[in-house]
Formats: C-alpha cells, sequence, structure tokens
C-alpha cells in the first residue's frame, strides 16, 4: 500500500503561481498511474489531471488546460502540480491519488489510494 502526502498550498493572488507536490512512500511510485483532484467548498471533487507511469502520457481537466502542468519523478517518488495564470475559481482542498489501473484516469472512483489534501487559495 502507498501513502501520500501533499505539500505546497498556500494563499495566492489571482495570476500568480503555485506548484505542489505529492511525496509517497511504502510501494515505488512507478507502480501507479498519479492523479491530481480538487475539491471547492459545497462542490463535488474535481478532476485536475493524471500522468502515465512513465510520464509518457497525460491528461488534464478542461478547466485547467494550459494552465496546469502535472509531471513525475519515480526516483524520488514524487509528483508535481505546476500550476500558473492561478483564478480565484481554483480555490480549494488539492489531492493527490494513485490508482493501479494502466488509464490516466479522470473518474475519482478509479483510483485507489488518496493523500489528505492541501488547501490553496487564489484571492481576486
Amino acid at each position: 500500500q502507498v501513502q501520500l502526502v501533499e505539500s505546497g498550498g498556500g494563499l495566492v493572488q489571482a495570476g500568480g503561481s503555485l506548484r505542489l507536490s505529492c511525496a509517497a512512500s511504502g510501494r515505488p511510485l512507478s507502480l501507479y498511474v498519479m492523479g491530481w483532484f480538487r475539491q471547492a467548498p459545497g462542490k463535488e471533487r474535481e478532476f485536475v489531471a493524471a500522468i502515465s507511469r512513465r510520464a509518457d502520457s497525460t491528461n488534464y481537466g478542461d478547466s485547467v488546460k494550459g494552465r496546469f502542468t502535472i509531471s513525475r519523478d519515480n526516483r524520488k517518488n514524487t509528483v508535481n502540480l505546476q500550476m500558473n495564470s492561478l483564478k480565484p475559481e481554483d480555490t480549494g482542498v488539492y489531492y493527490c491519488a494513485a490508482t493501479v489501473t494502466f488509464l490516466i484516469s479522470a473518474q475519482e472512483d478509479d483510483y485507489d489510494y488518496w493523500g489528505q489534501g492541501t488547501q490553496v487559495t487564489v484571492s481576486s
């Protein structure tokens, strides 16, 4: 079983940038497709991005395409989410997730392991 811990959240002004990290332990990160999801207050959890095991394929939610970039370093057991041109609507708790499937899925139910989340707040 893999354990996931997110970091890098915080408060940023609109137009700014943040870089989130997810550190994995317990099992090699290379065994998993990795994803990021977010949840704003009062809303459903939303898919943000996902990356294949070897980082040769990615998938992004429509609302973040062109602004966010997901990456991974399997040697360091980390997954990152670079977030640029942030908007107030990007505010929420961001979760790192891992799945043993081969699909770079956008479906929350496909993910087997979750971190505790890190808060991102974008002020206008």
